[in-house]
């Protein structure tokens, strides 16, 4: 495996200068090489590769970000990292935020919370203003089907951020049949509560845009046969929700 400065590199897999859907205004969105997970809904199934990507500098980062920031930041926007999963890459993240916050750039992170929260994550989270979270299933059991992991580390990171009073947006992929069960939405409405750092909470509809991801990359789709969440799904989550 390639030696380098995890502190100033970092494997990234993509970037996009005009983003509106991860985050308050407009983003640069920053995709994240790599991921544990094995989400069957995954639309970016060609971030999982650890080794892949390409080896990025937080200045080289930097510099793409200051040709944006003129309406990057009157939007109310900001520089969101997402993934694959970027808190595998903390110490980089670390100096870009820190980088980002002497410029005065509000900072977000997308991510699963199936991680340990080290010493690296804490210190991260103090130069993170949003945290959006995507819950991947408040069933462990399911979650495990699901994604292939238990969802006890992403709780226990939710009530982190709680306790730690950073902001966080809640985010549910709505699959039909698997996402969207009473007794699950009960369970995550009860789980939300406990929490006080909530100001959002998405459904994002489950879709089959990533498929071709899949297919080109040889590997099976696994969730073949069903099918994509429609606006009445979502509003029906939602008024169970209350919200």
């Amino acid at each position: 495996m390639q030696e380098y400065d995890k502190n100033k590199y970092a494997k990234i897999h993509s970037i996009e200068s005009f983003g509106t859907v991860d985050g308050p205004g407009i983003r640069f969105v920053i995709f994240m090489q790599g991921c544990y997970l094995k989400c069957k809904y995954c639309h970016n199934r060609d971030t999982w590769d650890l080794n892949g990507g390409n080896l990025t500098s937080v200045d080289d980062l930097l510099d793409k970000i200051e040709r944006y920031k003129s309406y990057i930041l009157p939007s109310g926007g900001g520089v969101t990292v997402t993934g694959g999963e970027p808190l595998l890459q903390p110490k980089f993240l670390i100096t870009l935020f820190k980088e980002l916050k002497k410029r005065n750039i509000p900072t977000a992170i997308d991510t699963s919370g199936m991680v340990d929260i080290t010493d690296d994550i804490k210190e991260l989270l103090k130069f993170t203003d949003l945290v959006l979270l995507d819950i991947k299933h408040i069933n462990d059991d399911k979650c495990k089907e699901l994604v292939g992991f238990s969802n006890k580390k992403e709780l226990n990171f939710a009530r982190y951020l709680s306790d730690n009073n950073i902001p966080v947006w809640i985010r549910q992929v709505i699959v039909p049949g698997i996402t969207d069960e009473e007794e699950d939405l009960t369970e995550l409405k009860e789980f939300i509560r406990t929490l006080n750092n909530v100001k959002k909470i998405e459904l994002i509809p489950y879709h089959q845009l990533g498929k071709f991801k899949w297919e080109n990359l040889g590997i099976k789709y696994e969730l073949e046969g069903i099918r994509p969440a429609n606006s009445e799904d979502i509003a029906r989550v939602k008024k169970f929700l209350d919200i």
